[in-house]
């Protein structure tokens, strides 16, 4: 078992650096302009649509313009999900005569798309007709992850100018992002999940006679099946590369129409951190130093790591309580071992473990296990991944926004120690950045704990749990921690399509993504203004070793600091009770 866990795990980290490099490395020359290749391909569909929405590709806009068109855009978005959901009965493209969705899960479902958190408060494929899912869904899928990748866009441009007015035009950055970076790896990735059986159709259904027919609870014979069908493979690829993670089954990728077989699996998870790692080393080329992409990725493996090898440990080591009734949980030619409770025998342990710790880790929420059936160490890790703000790896953009917040405050930290003003790739670092950067890294945490005390107060809150005690508790905090965090994940065993929790999730999810997202432009736009500074003797090199150290001592600490004591009362003390005597 260790041997298979090292392999898959050790594969999965192969792949993902040899793929990152080479894209980070095209991400920066698309949004330097410098891809001759691709523009000869995309460029006359690019300039269709700049001359179609009238936009001015020589404009540079300020924060305030920069940052009104992201929520604009934005909350147009969202108004058409919302109507789309309200008016299916009515449109075309319903072959299940799917009715309109309740106003209160439309609602929560238009703002999660839109904040590419994707969490959902139905099940897709009773809930959703065909055009929802693809114009609505899919369509924002695109647009919300190609808003993230803008706007870090924009922060990256704030380092590299000197004592400049804009910080670029959104509308540039999010046409780039959509058509030379997420459409060809979506299609890449979609022709390749449909050759392995992830279905693509607008077939409604599929009637299968079953192998063994059964009688239902009431005495009926059940020689049939009906299986759901639609055009997922193309929703698919795109909610795994843009970090959205929305299922277009309910089970999401542990659905054998939307991950089939090992290869779909291998394939998926590496797709749902690929683009946010290769951010990285974009980072690294744009400010013309790739060393530093390099220390940020190394500061997320740092911290990815050790979290996947506890949550594998925890699944691989099962369930004590059951050890102790003398079930065999020991793999063997007859079992895999570990705690299979909620995994599909495709995946198994070590798959389930790495995809719950990768699609955690990247802000991503799709599952291809119930994390409400992990141990609960196992169920810890992708809990704190996401409190941490979603920034190893993190949402496509948005990861690596908040990790260069949790290096603004680095360096603050150890220009304090030396007394000196802190600096950042030739920027002082002052007062207004750290309190952006704080206004980033709070605001999320303060919507999970006061979004989990009012839910855990409340008959509101308590009534749709599915389990009593701390584990009920760890379902409430992991709630919150995936909408305020953008990642749309679930423990599983909370109802959450009720009024409190749609509203609730709602507002935690809004929060997470653009009361963040203001704070960092504000921020690029204060950079840009600045003056660059030579490096000096008293500089601290932020390409080192020694800052990788101080930036991942950075995020443990308030991390630690913020929710240790709540995931105290939740997995902590689920864990302990399974040794109590």
């Amino acid at each position: 078992m260790i041997e298979n866990a090292v392999f898959r795990c050790g594969l999965f980290l192969l792949v993902l650096v040899a793929l990152a490099v080479p894209l980070g490395s095209y991400m920066a020359r698309v949004y330097e302009g410098n891809t001759k290749l691709a523009a000869r391909v995309f460029g006359p569909v690019e300039r269709l649509f700049y001359r179609a929405a009238g936009i001015r590709v020589d404009e540079d806009m300020s924060f305030p313009r920069y940052a009104a068109a992201v929520l604009l855009f934005n909350l147009f978005g969202l108004l058409v999900v919302y109507g789309l959901e309200r008016f299916q009965a009515l449109l075309p493209v319903n072959p299940a005569g799917l009715g309109a969705v309740a106003p209160e899960v439309a609602w929560n479902t238009a703002v999660s798309f839109a904040s590419n958190t994707n969490w959902q408060a139905y099940a897709g494929e009773t809930t959703l007709s065909h055009l929802t899912q693809m114009l609505g869904l899919t369509v924002q899928n695109f647009v919300s992850a190609g808003t993230g990748m803008a706007v870090l866009v924009a922060l990256i441009r704030g380092f590299t100018r000197r004592t400049a007015e804009g910080i670029g035009n959104f509308w540039v950055d999010l046409t780039r992002s959509t058509l030379y970076v997420l459409v060809p790896l979506s299609f890449v990735l979609a022709l390749l999940l449909v050759s392995q059986g992830v279905v693509q159709t607008f077939a409604a259904h599929h009637v299968a006679d079953l192998l063994d027919p059964t009688t239902s609870g009431d005495g009926t014979g059940v020689a049939r099946q009906i299986l759901a069908l639609g055009p997922a493979a193309s929703q698919i690829a795109i909610k795994q590369l843009g970090t959205n993670g929305g299922g277009f089954f309910n089970v999401n990728a542990a659905h054998p129409f939307e991950n089939p077989n090992a290869l779909t699996n291998l394939l998926e998870v590496i797709s749902i951190v690929l683009v946010p790692a290769a951010l990285c080393f974009t980072f690294g080329a744009m400010v013309k130093d790739k060393r530093q992409g390099v220390a940020v990725f190394a500061a997320m493996l740092v911290i990815f790591v050790p979290l996947l090898c506890v949550a594998v440990a925890a699944e691989q080591h099962g369930n004590p309580i059951l050890s102790s009734l003398g079930v065999d949980q020991g793999a063997s030619a007859l079992q895999p071992g570990g705690n299979m409770e909620g995994k599909e025998a495709r995946f198994g342990v070590v798959d389930s473990a790495l995809w719950a710790t990768a699609t955690t880790a990247a802000s991503n929420g799709s599952v291809n296990a119930m994390h409400d059936s992990f141990t609960p160490l196992g169920g810890l890790v992708p809990m704190w991944l996401m409190q941490l703000g979603e920034i190893v790896f993190g949402g496509v953009g948005s990861g690596l926004y908040g990790m260069l917040m949790y290096a603004v405050i680095a360096v603050f930290i150890a220009g304090l120690m030396v007394g000196r003003t802190p600096e950042y790739l030739g920027k002082k670092i002052e007062a207004f950045e750290m309190k952006m950067a704080s206004l980033v890294i709070l605001l999320p945490a303060a919507a999970v704990l006061v979004g989990t005390a009012l839910a855990s107060a409340t008959s509101a809150g308590t009534a749709p749990l599915g389990n009593p005690g701390a584990h009920g508790f760890s379902e409430i905090l992991y709630a919150f921690s995936s909408g305020a965090n953008n990642n749309g994940s679930a423990f599983g065993g909370l109802t959450v399509s009720g009024m409190f929790y749609t509203t609730a999730i709602g507002l935690c999810m809004l929060i997470g993504r653009y009361w963040v997202l203001v704070p960092v432009l504000a921020m690029a736009a204060s950079l840009a203004r600045k003056k660059s500074i030579p490096p000096s003797a008293g500089t601290l090199p932020t390409h080192t070793p020694l800052f990788v150290l101080l930036l991942v001592g950075t995020i443990l600490l308030v991390g630690a600091l913020t929710f240790v004591p709540a995931l105290a009362l939740g997995p902590v003390v689920e864990h302990l009770s399974l040794f109590a005597r």
